[in-house]
């Protein structure tokens, strides 16, 4: 099995955000992943989530890391990682009808297939992993939608 390991050093912007997508978007077309298939658009909805989490939530910089596997140049499951300098482990809230915010985590565990964290020397690393062979979701979740939607991606 073969992996391939990308990586991304993210400000503490929260426009910083909008940068890890667009890298990211070129790294998985670069990987064979083709920028119209639902697995694309899933990984950067989970993308953006934990960035998002990492730079809002310690406003610090982060490391956004992607490690892709698989036989040959056919990818099999795409593992995304964040790392920041917060030693506070995540908390998945659940939000309420019209909240803007505490979505984060609960569409992590929607749509990606395993995820977790751990303590990494001050901070922690967020990870989150998701199988190709596996149906995924167009990420157009929302939070009414999403008990729904966890049912179906596993």
């Amino acid at each position: 099995m073969q992996v391939l390991q990308v990586q991304l050093d993210v400000g503490p912007d929260p426009a910083e955000v909008g940068r890890a997508r667009r890298w990211a978007r070129s790294r998985l077309v670069g990987s064979g992943i083709g920028p119209d298939e639902p697995l694309a658009e899933t990984l950067i909805l989970l993308i953006s989530e934990l960035v998002t989490n990492a730079v809002v939530h310690t406003g610090a910089a982060a490391v956004l890391r992607m490690c892709f596997s698989g036989a040959g140049a056919v990818v099999g499951t795409v593992r995304v990682e964040v790392a920041d300098a917060s030693a506070r482990p995540p908390r998945q809230r659940h939000a309420d009808g019209d909240d803007t915010n505490g979505r984060g985590l609960e569409l992590v565990d929607g749509l990606a297939d395993r995820w977790g964290w751990q303590q990494e020397g001050a901070g922690k690393r967020i990870w989150c992993e998701v199988d190709r062979g596996q149906p995924v979701l167009v990420a157009s979740a929302t939070g009414t939608e999403l008990g729904r939607l966890s049912s179906v991606a596993r």
